[in-house]
């Protein structure tokens, strides 16, 4: 059987109708699906209606839960072996499919890597290569497209991983470190991408990109390598409480209470560090397979 044939193709939606229906359509004409998923994550336009018509299988949720439960639904029931993972809104051109399902015999993961020229304005293109760089240091890998929503991946490899993802927009950052940091096999595959079509607007608020970023770095820096956090602050407060100890034995010959709580607290810091990597490590560890 074909990868094609053994390939689920899931697409989360949330108010698409003007843009779902031609989208199934010309995935379901690209060949021959395991099956096409549409997760209705609690439209109240005609999303699910539409997708239904154009050939896909609806799942709907009953109330809007978010980009990233609506993956996690159609995750759980897929029944290739392999998954496939667009948006809904015409962003990932059908056509560049077959570039991620190709790899899928190679990679436990294969991302579509979107162009400066795809992102959504300057401010995001900015933001998503700030977060590229920062997850490539997190990672000790090369990361191209952090954020990007077209993916392919091994289902069983991608549902061990399930209970880490966000009910938010920010599953995709923590899948590709959670498999990264697993140590299986990831491809970056650079893609022609294109803006929202069909009328479709962002679900994104502008004025929130910056906390959203934020968020983002704290999550996968806590989830992954919680050293990264706690070591800086802890060489912060034991350089402080070097310098303050000097400062007092010159002024005062004494050593004061607060120059041994400042040792005390980079002491802490750096050891609840250690054990927040061995808990990090640990989740990977004993991750539960498909």
């Amino acid at each position: 059987m074909s990868l094609q044939g053994r390939t689920s193709v899931l697409i989360p939606a949330f108010e698409e109708e003007s843009a779902i229906g031609a989208l199934v359509e010309s995935v379901r004409a690209l060949g021959s699906w395991k099956e096409i998923l549409v997760v209705d994550d609690g439209s109240k336009d005609q999303t699910a209606e539409r997708a239904r018509a154009a050939g896909a299988t609806v799942i709907r949720h009953p109330y809007n839960k978010g980009n990233g439960a609506a993956v996690k639904t159609a995750v759980r029931a897929a029944t290739g072996e392999f998954i496939l993972l667009l948006d809904a809104d015409g962003q990932h051109p059908p056509e560049e499919i077959e570039k991620l399902v190709a790899k899928l015999s190679e990679y436990d993961l294969v991302v579509g890597a979107r162009s400066y020229k795809d992102q959504a304005g300057f401010a995001r293109a900015l933001g998503n290569a700030a977060l590229n760089r920062f997850a490539s240091l997190v990672a000790s890998f090369r990361i191209d497209d952090l954020t990007s929503g077209f993916r392919a991946a091994r289902r069983a490899r991608f549902r061990e991983f399930l209970h880490l993802y966000p009910n938010g927009f920010s599953y995709p950052a923590t899948s590709t470190l959670a498999f990264v940091k697993a140590g299986y096999d990831v491809v970056f595959v650079p893609i022609e991408g294109k803006r929202r079509g069909g009328g479709s607007k962002s679900k994104m608020k502008p004025w929130r990109e910056g906390f959203r970023f934020l968020a983002i770095i704290l999550r996968i820096t806590t989830l992954f390598s919680p050293l990264r956090v706690t070591l800086p602050v802890a060489i912060a407060f034991f350089l402080l409480g070097v310098g303050y100890t000097a400062y007092t034995i010159a002024t005062e010959t004494d050593v004061t209470d607060t120059s041994v709580l400042l040792f005390f607290a980079s002491a802490v810091l750096f050891l609840f560090g250690l054990l927040s990597e061995q808990i990090a490590a640990q989740r990977l560890v004993n991750r539960s397979d498909d």
